[in-house]
């Protein structure tokens, strides 16, 4: 399995290493992706906490992924949505009902995209900037078809374990949740 996780300036640093570190503890491949148009493999995150990217979008084989899971940070947020590259990424797996998940403030790009379906969750506030037919939940996570939100850095964990749920079952799930002491609440 195939997961591109795109990586722009600013983005939230927990969420964007809990969502790589849980989801290869599934044995799923992460893609850590930047924008196209930045030849520095290293990014700067919003707390300044420097990440290096694997690649850039465009040479990312976009037809081998189950999946995409976009990370916050509010000037990530808007690094992702300003970028056509990512916009396309989005409509084209909603379009082949992949796995499209965003947290924090990046719901607000499904929006953009347009593939937020009939419910979300998202970082508080950032609900007012989604204007769309959709309603806003105040759950940590939402699971809507093939789109997962989350809404923020304390939902990390939470978040990818749901991907996991979503590619891989429950059993797979529940083992992870489980070895990471995950309990619930």
């Amino acid at each position: 399995m195939n997961i591109l996780v795109p990586i722009m300036q600013g983005f939230e640093e927990i969420e964007l290493v809990s969502i790589i570190d849980t989801l290869r503890r599934a044995d799923i491949n992460i893609i850590i992706a930047r924008d196209s148009n930045n030849d520095d493999e290293m990014v700067i995150g919003a707390h300044n906490i420097i990440i290096k990217s694997m690649c850039k979008i465009s040479q990312v084989d976009i037809d081998s992924l189950d999946g995409i899971a976009l990370a916050g940070g509010f000037e990530g947020m808007l690094n992702l949505k300003n970028s056509k590259e990512i916009i396309e990424i989005l409509q084209k797996l909603d379009k082949q009902n992949k796995l499209i998940s965003a947290i924090c403030a990046s719901p607000i790009v499904l929006a953009q995209a347009g593939v937020l379906k009939n419910h979300f969750t998202c970082y508080p506030g950032c609900e007012s900037e989604i204007q769309v037919a959709t309603k806003y939940t105040q759950q940590a996570t939402c699971i809507d078809e093939n789109i997962i939100t989350a809404n923020g850095p304390a939902s990390g964990i939470l978040f990818a374990l749901e991907i996991i749920k979503k590619l891989q079952g429950k059993e797979k799930y529940n083992k992870i949740k489980s070895e990471m002491l995950i309990v619930e609440s």
